[in-house]
């Protein structure tokens, strides 16, 4: 029964979407997608560099440590640990410094939200001299991140990547965002913007860590019914900001809100079922999958 009802799903996942045939063919192979080893570069990452506007990210990893910038790391003391795996990813602006005994010190690679962008900016030095050897992947909606002149948030990076030429900075293509966005409706049968909600900095994180790395350990990421459990603990929604809104409010206030939220709790939901067909485990909290 049991075994006749997982061909079903497989059957309704596989002729649910054409274009996501590729992807979800190998999501739901017992053993996932290809190893890192035979890709050669990620499609839909582009360089940003005035001189190298079309090169693809090429880098693969065997184990990858996905840092959540949840409060579910302080006391974590998961640092030792993560500075040993070969690449660690973080989101957006989360800091090490005075962290590194929960978060760890080493970055390799560094997903930023647009939104996030001007905080990088501001303390450049930073982000982009001192951490010259972290690859830097942005991610925003095609008005803030066009390419030809009108896109203000593009224009700043190309200007950090003008003054900083080492760094190597890639942003997420057009494609590779609608292509996300097809996932999150093929995973859900909801259409992200018909729900008025947006992908987090997390969800492309996930698809970056799946694409990228053979193994992926992600820290202080909750599950999906993480905030209904009657003992759970409670958290800053990010590590660095001890006053703001607790993860579990934060999470509820986005999950329901009309426009503009992000599903999170759906969101997690998704990465459960990835899960049992890649090789990614949950720490600090641990997920019973």
């Amino acid at each position: 029964g049991f075994q006749s009802m997982q061909m079903l799903r497989w059957l309704c996942l596989l002729t649910l979407s054409l274009p996501l045939l590729f992807w979800v063919g190998h999501v739901i192979t017992r053993d996932g997608p290809p190893p890192a080893a035979r890709r050669k570069g990620l499609r839909g990452y582009t360089r940003i560099s005035p001189g190298r506007m079309g090169q693809i990210l090429d880098m693969n990893c065997s184990q990858c440590a996905l840092v959540s910038s949840s409060g579910q790391m302080l006391g974590a003391g998961a640092g030792k640990e993560i500075d040993k795996i070969d690449c660690v990813i973080r989101m957006n602006n989360a800091p090490t410094e005075g962290f590194e005994k929960d978060v760890g010190s080493r970055t390799s690679v560094r997903v930023v939200s647009h939104t996030s962008v001007p905080l990088l900016v501001k303390n450049e030095q930073y982000y982009f001299q001192q951490s010259a050897d972290t690859t830097y992947v942005f991610w925003g909606p095609e008005r803030n991140m066009r390419q030809d002149g009108k896109g203000h948030i593009f224009n700043a990076l190309l200007k950090m990547a003008k003054k900083y030429s080492n760094v190597r900075m890639y942003a997420v293509t057009k494609d590779k965002i609608e292509y996300c966005d097809g996932v999150f409706q093929n995973e859900t049968g909801k259409n992200r913007m018909k729900t008025g909600a947006f992908l987090s900095t997390g969800f492309f994180t996930m698809i970056l860590a799946i694409e990228m790395c053979d193994r992926i350990h992600v820290y202080g990421m909750i599950d999906d019914s993480y905030c209904s459990r009657a003992n759970h603990s409670v958290v800053p929604y990010h590590y660095y900001e001890q006053n703001r809104i607790n993860e579990c409010k934060m999470y509820k206030v986005h999950e329901h809100s009309q426009r503009g939220g992000h599903r999170f709790i759906t969101e997690k939901a998704i990465y459960a079922k990835w899960a049992t067909h890649h090789r990614i485990e949950f720490k600090h909290p641990a997920w019973s999958l």
